[in-house]
């Protein structure tokens, strides 16, 4: 009877917490997608009273750059939610860490040419990790496009993959603005943000989701940055489930 008794109030402790952490993010949504809505809102009207073309088709950019926000947001939020509820499986396979590396290094190639930013790799080409190789390359891409977003144009990152002895780790160097000591604890946080970087596209999705990742496959991150200075992310995955 004490068994059941104490099953029944883990079960409502569960229950309360399921509640709990989907207010928060209904709250989160709510609040993520009231700025670009009520832009787009915004632009709406003045169309409607706006004769001249051309002004009408800057209104349209602006318009579908809302829309690529709220597609990116809604899709994140799909993926963290997905991630959280443990829909998503992690799917190990013992697979070249170079076509994880490649994979994600593809979707930034674009953004830190423009930016004339140099990337530098140094890996083994027949390193094998077991891991699941889209996710990581998620988690890996997420870590690459907040360096580059926030590193000034002609600067550097230096990617570096090492094999220790329970760990292989991969470190992701910038010469970026760094982050202050007091806060590189925060960065990981969902929706986190630091104040200065509010003109810089972005969410404060994508260090929470590597981390979130990384950890549902027994490894962890770590940051060293000094204003100014740049940072250092490091991806430590386990070399044995």
């Amino acid at each position: 009877m004490v068994r059941l008794s104490c099953l029944y109030t883990h079960k409502n402790l569960e229950i309360s917490e399921e509640k709990d952490k989907l207010k928060e993010l209904v709250s989160d949504i709510s609040h993520q997608t009231k700025t670009p809505i009520a832009n787009i809102k915004l632009y709406l009207e003045m169309m409607a009273d706006e004769t001249d073309f051309n002004r009408n088709q800057e209104y349209l950019k602006k318009i579908n750059s809302q829309v690529d926000k709220l597609d990116f947001l809604l899709q994140s939020m799909v993926k963290m939610s997905r991630l959280e509820t443990g829909t998503i499986k992690i799917q190990k396979q013992n697979v070249p860490l170079a076509d994880t590396l490649a994979m994600a290094i593809s979707n930034v190639v674009i953004k830190a040419d423009k930016k004339n930013i140099k990337i530098d790799v140094q890996y083994d080409e027949q390193l094998m990790l077991n891991h699941d190789k889209k996710w990581t390359a998620e988690a890996i891409f997420n870590i690459l496009d907040n360096a580059v977003k926030y590193t000034t144009d002609g600067g550097n990152l230096h990617i570096v993959v090492c094999k220790q002895e329970l760990f292989t780790k991969i470190s992701i160097e910038d010469t970026g603005r760094g982050i202050a000591p007091e806060r590189q604890a925060t960065i990981f946080t969902r929706f986190y943000r630091e104040p200065e970087v509010h003109d810089k596209e972005g969410i404060g999705i994508g260090l929470y989701l590597a981390r979130e990742i990384i950890t549902l496959q027994n490894g962890y991150i770590e940051v060293q940055s000094q204003v100014g200075q740049g940072s250092t992310f490091m991806i430590y995955l386990p070399n044995r489930d």
